[in-house]
C-alpha cells in the first residue's frame, strides 16, 4: 500500500480541508513571510535551484521531481508514493517539514502560524510574474503620501538629537539599544543564563545545521566548513575553521545566536545555542567528552587553539581615530603624488600609451 494518497485523493483533501485557508491567504503578506524561506528557495521568473529547489510552479508538482535538483531519498520516495504539492500537502509540510516527510534534508523548523502558511501558499499559487497586489492609482498614491504613518512620528516624540561631528542621526533610545545589545565578549560578558551538552548539541546540529554544514562540520557544497583544518594556516589554501583559526569561543556563540540557522535566525533558545556550541567544540577536539556541558559558568574557561595568534585591535588609539574635532572634507591633502604606475605593477593590459595607464597615487 502506498505511503502517500494518490494525487486525486490529495486534490479532494485540498478542496475539503485546505480550500478555505487557501482562499483566505493574502499573497502580498505571503511574499513577506516567504523571506524566511528565501535563503534556500527562489520563486518567480528566472528562479534557480539553491540549497533547496526553486518553487516556481510548485502547485501540482510531484514531490522530488524537479529536474536538475538532487533531492533526499526521503523526498524522492514521497513523490514516488504519490505525494503532490497542493494546498493541503504544502500546509502540512510547511507546518513541520521534518515530521511530514521523515528523513528529508530541510532544516527549517516550519511555520507554526496557520495564517502564515495560508499566505505563503497563496503567494506560491501566483503565476510567474503575477503581481501580489495591484498598483496604486494616482489618487491612492497621493492619499498615501499625505497620510501620517507610524514610521514617521512627530519630532516631539523622538529622542533629543545629538549628531556628533558628522551631523547625522540621533542618539538611540534605551529600547533601541536593548533590542540590539546581544553581543557576547571573549570574557563571557553578555552571555545569557543557560546550559547545553555535547549530546544535546549533536541532535540539534543534525536537525538544524547539518543540511548546510554537514553532519560533522565538514560543509556541504560551498557552505562553510566548521571543523578540522588544524595546522593548515601556513598552507596556500588554509582551512579556516573554529578549531584551526577562530580566536574566541564567544565568536561562535554570538554568531550562532545572532544569525543561525540560515534563513531562520534568532529561532534557537539560549540553551540550544549552548548545546550547539558545545557540539562544535567536540567536532574540533577542544572537548572530548560527549557528556561535557557548556554553560555561562564555565564558558570563559574554554580556549580555542589559535587564540594566541591574534593581537588586540588598538586602532582607536591612533591619532586620526582619537581626534574628535571636525573632519576634513575638502582640500585635505596638498597634492597627490604618483608613486607607481599600474603597468609596472602588471595589472593592466600592455596595449596603450604610458599616460593612459592606471596609476597609484599617494
Amino acid at each position: 500500500m502506498s505511503k502517500f494518497p494518490s494525487a486525486a485523493l490529495l486534490l479532494g483533501a485540498t478542496l475539503l480541508i485546505a480550500g478555505p485557508a487557501a482562499a483566505e491567504g493574502d499573497a502580498a503578506r505571503g511574499e513577506t513571510v516567504f523571506k524566511k524561506c528565501a535563503a534556500c528557495h527562489q520563486v518567480g521568473p528566472g528562479a534557480k535551484n539553491r540549497v533547496g529547489p526553486h518553487l516556481t510552479g510548485v502547485m501540482g508538482r510531484t514531490a522530488g521531481s524537479l529536474d536538475g535538483f538532487k533531492y533526499s531519498k526521503a523526498m524522492t520516495e514521497a513523490g514516488n508514493g504519490g505525494l503532490v504539492w497542493d494546498s493541503a500537502s504544502l500546509d502540512g509540510y510547511l507546518e513541520a517539514p521534518r515530521t511530514f516527510i521523515k528523513g528529508n534534508r530541510m532544516a527549517f523548523p516550519g511555520l507554526k502560524d496557520a495564517k502564515d502558511r495560508a499566505d505563503v501558499i497563496a503567494y506560491l499559487t501566483l503565476k510567474p510574474g503575477q503581481a501580489t497586489t495591484p498598483a496604486a492609482g494616482p489618487a491612492e498614491t497621493k492619499a498615501a503620501d499625505a497620510a501620517p504613518t507610524a514610521a514617521a512620528p512627530a519630532a516631539t516624540d523622538q529622542a533629543a538629537a545629538s549628531h556628533g561631528v558628522l551631523h547625522l542621526g540621533r542618539v538611540a533610545t534605551a529600547d533601541e539599544i536593548a533590542a540590539w545589545d546581544i553581543d557576547v565578549r571573549p570574557d563571557g560578558a553578555g552571555l545569557p543564563a543557560g546550559r547545553g551538552t555535547v549530546a544535546d548539541g549533536e541532535a540539534l546540529f543534525t536537525e538544524r545545521c547539518a543540511s548546510c554544514h554537514g553532519d560533522f562540520g565538514e560543509g556541504t557544497g560551498r557552505w562553510p566548513v566548521l571543523a578540522g583544518g588544524r595546522d593548515t594556516l601556513t598552507a596556500d589554501r588554509p582551512e579556516k575553521t573554529i578549531g584551526s583559526y577562530w580566536p574566541y569561543l564567544s565568536t561562535v556563540y554570538d554568531y550562532v545566536r545572532r544569525s543561525m540557522p540560515f534563513g531562520d535566525a534568532r529561532s534557537l533558545s539560549d540553551d540550544e545555542v549552548y548545546a550547539i556550541t558545545a557540539y562544535l567544540l567536540y567536532l574540533n577536539d577542544v572537548v572530548t567528552d560527549t557528556d561535557f556541558e557548556l554553560s555561562r559558568d564555565n564558558f570563559a574557561e574554554v580556549r580555542l587553539p589559535n587564540e594566541a595568534n591574534f593581537i588586540a585591535d588598538d586602532r582607536a588609539g591612533e591619532s586620526h581615530y582619537a581626534a574628535k574635532g571636525e573632519p576634513c572634507m575638502q582640500d585635505c591633502k596638498p597634492a597627490a603624488k604618483i608613486t607607481m604606475r599600474a603597468r609596472v605593477l602588471d595589472v593592466t593590459p600592455e596595449a596603450g600609451k604610458d599616460n593612459e595607464a592606471t596609476t597609484k597615487v599617494d
